[in-house]
């Protein structure tokens, strides 16, 4: 069975920051698996590096103001449709993502607070019954 991994944590260099954030962990945890890397946010048309986001009422925004949700409920859907197309039942994202955190996000401040809440691929992948994990949780 094929399962769907952030692309950043099997160490492609896709995060907003370009830091490579392979994680040995997950790495292990899937060794035996078929594994779909895939980046929500590349997917919706968002260059790397890029600056960093956050969701605020709903909307993925730069510190600036400037929205990104468009971009990002594209990289969603389009995250979906590889989901779908190869009967994914679980995934394992980035944690604190705006984009693939499942339980705690940031706050939209820009200060490093975590609340309750998923990011744009995390929550509907979710309605649509994939088990999403985090790195933290393999």
């Amino acid at each position: 069975m094929a399962v769907i991994v952030s692309a950043c944590l099997l160490g492609l260099c896709c995060r907003y920051d370009c830091k490579i954030t392979k994680n040995e962990n997950v790495l292990s945890f899937i060794k035996n698996e078929t594994v779909i890397p895939v980046c929500p946010e590349q997917l919706g048309g968002r260059p790397t590096p890029r600056k960093p986001v956050e969701i605020l009422n709903g909307k993925v925004i730069e510190k600036n103001g400037t929205d990104h949700t468009d971009e990002f409920l594209l990289g969603a859907e389009q995250t979906l449709k590889i989901a779908k197309l190869n009967n994914i039942k679980t995934a394992i994202l980035k944690s604190k993502s705006p984009s693939c955190g499942f339980g705690k996000i940031y706050d939209g401040t820009f200060s490093k607070t975590l609340i309750n809440g998923n990011g744009i691929t995390a929550e509907l992948l979710n309605q649509n019954g994939i088990e999403i994990k985090n790195e933290n949780e393999i």
